[in-house]
């Protein structure tokens, strides 16, 4: 862990590339958990994105109803999978951090939006 790193998650200053967030008034830098698989998770939306197309191309040859279906639930599952993962790293980078920044108001705001992030999610279900 580098010293800028290790002073984020001891609540350090803000150092250049760190901004102030929506109000929390925790610091923290321009990264964000999912940061390190940036580039994969944008080449698996990109697969979804194909898929998608793909579906509206069954739809103007009037493809089986079951067909298009099942093209429809692989893209809903495929972005599960996408929001699991990057709900995965919020919680092991975001949450993580603040938890031990030691301070009790973060902790519990990034608390707070995880909450909320999970309820949002399984009402969508």
């Amino acid at each position: 862990m580098s010293a800028l790193d290790a002073q984020d998650l001891n609540g350090g200053g803000e150092a250049a590339g760190e901004e102030q967030s929506g109000g929390t008034g925790v610091a923290h830098r321009d990264s964000h958990g999912y940061m390190p698989e940036k580039e994969a998770l944008i080449t698996r939306l990109h697969r979804i994105e194909g898929q998608v197309r793909g579906i509206e191309r069954m739809l103007a040859e009037e493809r089986y109803c079951i067909d298009i279906i099942t093209q429809i639930s692989a893209v809903t599952t495929a972005l599960d999978a996408v929001a699991f993962r990057i709900l995965d790293d919020h919680v092991n980078h975001c949450v993580a951090g603040a938890l031990a920044s030691g301070d009790e108001q973060v902790a519990a705001e990034k608390s707070r939006e995880l909450l909320e992030a999970v309820h949002r999610f399984a009402r969508a279900r």
